[in-house]
């Protein structure tokens, strides 16, 4: 029933006219009026290419005989089938599991102290030697996720000083400016974890202020094998039109192996070239999602504590389906972060 109320759910929050009413009468924000530019980017942009390329395939059209574009298209639909499942295997993100059928969804669409740190700088203090081993073309497990062992010389890494371990860490991704990476402690990150494996599935807002915002779908995903847990960004523009097969923009990996004794767990993410999302967009959602998956310890006293309390619920509203989830309280409550 579940997984049947968030199927249901995201398909009315990709409706084009799904909040129209509700945010019809909003006050100008300084994000401008939400618009729906989700419907835009996936009903627009196929035209446009049309357009863009029409006089190239109405001579190509000519060159093969044929009278016109659509004939065109036709006598090369195997071939462009085939090019097309190339290109998705071959697109598929490294160490990402692909992004199965939502379990959670709401009706109308779809802030503590962070300790997450999200950079590409280098951090300050300067190690003695990097714990690393060369990376292999092969995985720890069926998931396609690398272990840590293949990333850090574990034996090196677990003598090292948790500072230290830090620093080496962030300066092994800060030549990498589509890289993400954090060393977040592991209290907060069992909060996060503890409510993710019920609330795998969410959407957050990223901010255009000349277009308003556009909606990304997350989903959480574990790893026994190689002791990871693995946060999969994707549009929501991209899921409606590809559903199961979309393909992340983002992914974020967390690696637990030092959990225990040194008390951190290690994150890096990457974001994809090409996929409409930059840097700063990912480093937005992952705040977003320390927000709204561990924001709600009562840091910041009253108004601190109520403001958790409104994100634990829009998370919750969004699992079961209820109702009373808008994107319009998503907005506001991301605003406020802002």
């Amino acid at each position: 029933m579940a997984s049947l109320r968030t199927a249901g759910m995201l398909r009315h929050l990709t409706h084009p006219c799904s909040h129209v009413r509700t945010l019809r009468g909003s006050i100008q924000r300084r994000w401008a009026q939400v618009h729906d530019v989700r419907f835009l980017a996936t009903t627009q942009q196929p035209r446009s290419v049309i357009e863009k390329y029409r006089q190239k395939l109405e001579s190509k059209a000519k060159e093969e005989g044929l009278p016109d574009i659509d004939a065109l298209k036709q006598a090369y639909q195997d071939k462009i089938e085939r090019l097309r499942k190339e290109t998705d295997a071959a697109t598929k993100l490294p160490g990402a599991p692909a992004p199965a059928t939502p379990t959670a969804a709401a009706s109308d669409a779809a802030d503590s102290n962070a300790t997450t740190t999200t950079t590409t700088e280098a951090a300050t203090p300067s190690p003695k030697a990097a714990p690393e081993t060369p990376a292999k073309s092969g995985s720890g497990s069926g998931s396609g996720i690398k272990p840590l062992s293949e990333i850090l010389d574990m034996t090196k890494a677990r003598d090292l000083p948790i500072k230290e371990l830090s620093a080496i860490w962030r300066l092994r991704y800060a030549t990498n400016p589509h890289s993400l990476c954090a060393v977040i402690s592991s209290e907060t990150f069992s909060a996060m974890d503890t409510l993710a494996r019920s609330r795998p599935q969410f959407v957050l807002p990223v901010p255009h202020p000349e277009q308003g915002a556009e909606i990304h779908f997350l989903q959480w995903t574990w790893d026994a094998a190689t002791a990871t847990s693995t946060v999969l960004f994707t549009q929501l523009a991209e899921y409606k039109n590809r559903g199961e097969f979309a393909q992340p923009h983002t992914t974020v990996t967390h690696y637990m192996d030092f959990s225990a004794d040194k008390g951190v767990v290690l994150m890096q993410g990457q974001v994809m070239e090409d996929r409409g999302v930059k840097p700063e967009n990912a480093q937005w959602l992952l705040m977003c999602l320390q927000r709204f998956y561990g924001g709600w310890d009562g840091t910041g006293g009253e108004q601190g504590q109520q403001r958790a309390n409104e994100r634990r619920n829009l998370l919750d509203w969004f699992a079961t389906g209820d109702r009373r989830f808008s994107v319009e309280k998503l907005m506001e409550e991301a605003e406020r972060m802002g």
